[in-house]
């Protein structure tokens, strides 16, 4: 009976760093792209596909042949949200297994998984008050912010425990953090802009009453602060020899360059539902990049090991 007990304890279920990591990121990329296809929900005129929540109809959970192809992409993206959820829960479970065990990234793990339904709902009122444009665009932020819990969690499983210690100056910090609080303003600027444009998500989803040229002229010059703030990043932390800072903040401008043009040709093009889509998703790598950007300021470093006693108790300083 001992030996059983022993060989029952013995049992593990190793995950590895390398697992982790892996379903991490595989976290970030299915937050990524249920907001994507959350967009063709709305780009395709099928918010409204699945007239009521939490069921798609009054009489049943999933969509019907009379709903047409605007029910079944409607309900496509809400089954979508639970294998979200369940790549959430085995991100949280590997956590949990991961030896030895890192009591930090529990809360994170958690706050995705809690991030997704609590995204649903905010999805399923959008759904209730007819698509009403302001709670379309926090259900867009929710997303962000599920997103943004993603990967930090993703980065913490890279770093060691220790704690964070800087790596540029605070002036250069404070100007970091500047950076991601416009790119922030970015993000709900535009949802007003959507909120304002043609894309309802239906035909008879009402508009923010915003005019539409003028909000666009205010989210553009955001956009040309971050990437005049992102330029000086760049030429900031190569100043001061921080090269992996430097290399963060130079794919950030790369990648608001490539979402300007994207916003510039489908302003200029009356908005054509594939520009649309692909500037949502590059919503998504501006936020990562920014994130990137932030991470890129501090780096941790392992945990000292705990001085051994000697024969008397006494601590001795173990060896480098």
């Amino acid at each position: 009976m001992r030996r059983i007990c022993a060989v029952k304890r013995s049992v593990r279920f190793p995950v590895s760093t390398a697992l982790l990591r892996r379903l991490a990121l595989a976290s970030i990329i299915a937050n990524v792209g249920i907001v994507v296809t959350g967009g063709a929900v709305r780009l395709t005129a099928s918010g409204l596909g699945c007239p009521t929540w939490p069921r798609c109809t009054d009489d049943s959970y999933v969509t019907t042949s009379e709903m047409g192809v605007h029910g079944v992409i409607e309900f496509g993206n809400r089954l979508l949200t639970f294998a979200v959820g369940i790549i959430a829960l085995a991100v949280l479970v590997a956590v949990l297994l991961y030896r030895p065990r890192r009591r930090e990234l529990i809360p994170l793990a958690v706050a995705v998984l809690l991030g997704i339904p609590a995204q649903a709902v905010v999805g399923g009122i959008t759904v209730l008050t007819n698509l009403n444009p302001w709670v379309v665009g926090l259900h867009f932020l929710a997303s962000m912010l599920v997103i943004a819990a993603a990967y930090a969690l993703w980065r913490r499983i890279k770093d060691p425990a220790g704690p964070a210690v800087a790596v540029v100056p605070t002036p250069l910090r404070t100007l970091t953090a500047l950076t991601t609080v416009v790119s922030a303003a970015v993000l709900v600027i535009g949802t007003w802009v959507t909120g304002s444009g043609p894309h309802a998500g239906d035909q008879g989803a009402a508009r923010n009453g915003l005019d539409p040229e003028t909000i666009s002229q205010v989210h553009a010059d955001s956009v040309f602060l971050l990437i005049g703030l992102s330029v000086a990043l760049v030429f900031a932390f190569r100043a001061v020899g921080a090269q992996r800072a430097a290399r963060a903040a130079l794919v950030l401008v790369a990648v608001e360059l490539g979402q300007g043009l994207i916003g510039f040709v489908q302003y200029f093009t009356n908005l054509p539902a594939l520009l649309v889509g692909a500037h949502m998703l590059g919503s998504c790598l501006v936020l990562l990049a920014t994130l990137s950007v932030q991470w890129s300021t501090r780096e941790r470093r392992p945990v000292a090991p705990s001085p051994a006693p000697d024969a008397a108790g006494r601590a001795v300083p173990v060896a480098a």
